[in-house]
């Protein structure tokens, strides 16, 4: 993923102040330069911070004259693009609930909807939803059946329990049910833009709803479009990951299938940071009937207090006839990654079939370039 100066960087912020320039030219931008200036070192969110608070100086007076301003940026160029919209949205929210009125808040709802497809308005609508929840979903509702897929993934996209970089709204927690409408309408949504934000979207839920999960599919199941599979697949994968036998039973695989696993066995007891851990197993169908296998493995990661954290990585999928055997052989890398840390010591993996783990094998964990304990 790209960093935060290639999203939102001194380029970015000098197009927003051009841009500015051109559209409000009796506008005095100190604040917008002073913050394009002082980017360096933040992170993503923080830069956008920076950048809405010094629009929020630049337009004091009323949500107007901001209001004003980002339509106008939006009519006059298509440079007014990209991650410099993120500061203008949530400038726009803020002055939003600053004045209070259900017309500016409308009026702001439509402002988010028109810049959304120069850069989705996912982050600024969390302002609006924590400020008036059913004025606000109620607008969203309305979303769904717009004519810009931006529009339609917006209403799905910007509802999401768990959004990435959004703040949290505590009603999607305590009604996690109130967005399903909005899923039920977009699950068969002709672009694959929305329907993958319809999944991750059921996948945030399913981290504390899993019923409400597995009987939504349920549902989409029953009367699928030819894109609806690939919908559930992902909208389980946590659940999957997990074991989850009611989302197992979805896809089609059972935990009480006739399966026998063999493994893992591990190519080296000892292995550095850096380096690869080869394993191998098998998994065999010693039933009389063909069994749908979903084979997945566990890393369990030692971690600096001494505790272990588990990951589960995907392997393959068959179905195995009777007698039927599936070797297993993969190599799992323990390069550094920018999301992950490794601490020395002991870990494990093991087998996930169906849902259900093998015992756990462990390995040593060590220090980059050592070969030895």
């Amino acid at each position: 993923m790209p960093f935060a100066d290639e999203l939102l960087g001194r380029e970015a912020a000098a197009t927003l102040v051009d841009v500015l320039a051109t559209v409000a030219p009796e506008r005095d931008l100190a604040a917008v330069r002073a913050a394009a200036d002082a980017l360096d070192g933040l992170a993503l969110r923080e830069r956008s911070d920076l950048l809405r608070d010094a629009l929020l100086t630049t337009f004091p007076d009323s949500y107007r004259d901001l209001a004003t301003v980002a339509r106008a940026a939006h009519a006059h160029t298509d440079a007014f693009a990209g991650w410099l919209i993120w500061p203008v949205t949530s400038a726009v929210a803020v002055r939003a609930v600053d004045d209070g009125s259900p017309q500016v808040f409308d009026d702001a709802m439509d402002v988010l909807a028109v810049l959304t497809g120069r850069l989705t308005s996912e982050f600024a609508i969390r302002t609006l939803l924590l400020r008036d929840w059913e004025r606000a979903m109620g607008i969203v509702q309305g979303w769904v059946s717009s004519q810009d897929h931006h529009v339609r993934r917006l209403a799905s996209e910007g509802t999401r329990p768990f959004l990435p970089w959004g703040v949290r709204v505590p009603q999607l927690m305590v009604q996690p049910e109130a967005t399903l409408p909005v899923l039920d309408a977009l699950y068969r949504d002709e672009s694959d833009y929305v329907r993958t934000s319809v999944a991750n979207h059921l996948n945030d839920l399913s981290r504390n709803n899993p019923d409400l999960v597995v009987s939504t599919v349920r549902r989409w199941l029953a009367d699928p479009a030819p894109t609806t599979d690939a919908v559930v697949r992902r909208a389980l994968r946590t659940l999957v990951k997990r074991g989850d036998p009611a989302a197992l039973d979805v896809l089609g695989f059972s935990t009480s299938a006739t399966i026998e696993i063999s493994g893992p066995v591990v190519g080296a007891a000892h292995v550095a940071i850096g380096e690869s851990l080869p394993f191998a197993g098998h998994v065999k169908n010693i039933g009389t009937e063909p069994a749908n296998v979903l084979v997945d493995y566990v890393v369990y990661h030692h971690k600096a207090n001494g505790t272990q954290t588990s990951k589960t990585f995907k392997l393959t999928s068959r179905t195995l006839a009777p007698g039927e055997v599936l070797q297993l052989s993969r190599s799992h890398s323990l390069k550094l990654i920018t999301t992950r840390r490794y601490h020395p010591g002991p870990h494990a993996i093991a087998l996930q079939v169906n849902g259900v783990a093998t015992e756990p094998v462990p390995f040593m964990l060590l220090p980059a370039g050592e070969t030895t304990l």
